[in-house]
């Protein structure tokens, strides 16, 4: 047992030594009132900050295609690049996002042609 608490001394010594004495100091030694109060309320904040993030990246399924919850929430101030139309629905958000054209461009001229609509090509105005 002895041998024990000599061990145990020559490790927080050489704790000590390296990272200095608050490095083997019991943490609730210097915890006040102030500092609990303090505590809860930066954790409050971090757990209402985790869960308004957590709601914006919850994804929904719209026609095969998951969204995040932000995309959809968003007002929309983009227009079609192709045909100029304002996007009315969630699937020319979608469209808008992933092709840079509305649903109906997406129909007209990609759907099927996903590879050469990627590769730059665009119809002639």
């Amino acid at each position: 047992m002895n041998k024990n608490y000599d061990k145990i001394a020559a490790i927080e010594k050489a704790i000590s030594e390296k990272y200095g004495e608050e490095a083997i100091i019991n943490p609730q030694a210097e915890w006040t009132e102030e500092k609990e109060k303090e505590y809860s309320k930066q954790a409050k904040e971090l757990y209402n900050k985790n869960k308004r993030i957590s709601d914006f990246s919850d994804k929904i399924d719209v026609n095969g295609i998951k969204v995040s919850k932000k995309l959809l929430n968003r007002e929309s101030l983009r227009t079609c690049p192709v045909c100029g139309s304002f996007p009315k629905n969630t699937m020319d958000d979608v469209c808008l996002v992933k092709f840079q054209c509305c649903n109906n461009c997406y129909i007209k001229f990609v759907e099927g042609r996903e590879e050469r609509w990627l590769s730059g090509w665009r119809p002639e105005k």
